[in-house]
């Protein structure tokens, strides 16, 4: 995936892991069963009204809380092609990276863009586009290791290609 196209669910600060997949849904990790609840403590029509390829953007520190990898799957599973935040926290950054969810950091991005507008981002260049309203941000790109690693779709499948 060098691309993604959507429309944007946009959140605030401080979205932690409790509310991406509440722990009351933990007893799976089967991804189609935790997308069914994404997000649903802090959006309850999230999973009604996402489509393949949507993106969510929020301000600082998305992912904060407990270290579970549940999480970025639920988002992945829920169809969600990417994620866009002024920061992230560390534990989640690494985990969507290890389970092939792509995630960009871009301030300016992060506070512009509202919900609803549709959003293209460039995994190659970093260059994040807001179709709605023709502005451009300029988010971190991914290194090419880590692009081969959301490519597989995680770090699992792609240490199993490398074999």
């Amino acid at each position: 995936m060098k691309e993604a196209r959507g429309k944007v669910f946009r959140y605030g600060d401080n979205v932690d892991t409790d509310v991406i997949i509440p722990a009351r849904y933990l007893a799976t990790s089967e991804p189609s069963e935790l997308a069914k609840h994404c997000m649903e403590d802090i959006d309850k029509n999230f999973i009604k009204n996402v489509h393949q390829g949507d993106i969510i953007v929020a301000q600082k520190n998305f992912g904060c809380g407990s270290s579970r990898e549940h999480a970025p799957i639920a988002i992945k599973a829920a169809g969600v092609s990417c994620v866009i935040a002024e920061t992230f926290a560390r534990i989640f950054y690494r985990n969507a990276i290890n389970i092939g969810l792509p995630i960009v950091e871009c301030k300016e991005a992060a506070e512009a863009i509202q919900a609803g507008d549709t959003v293209s981002v460039n995994f190659d260049t970093g260059l994040i586009t807001d179709e709605t309203t023709g502005q451009t941000f300029q988010g971190q790109s991914f290194p090419p290791f880590m692009q081969k690693l959301i490519d597989a779709g995680g770090l699992i499948p792609y240490i199993n290609s490398q074999e």
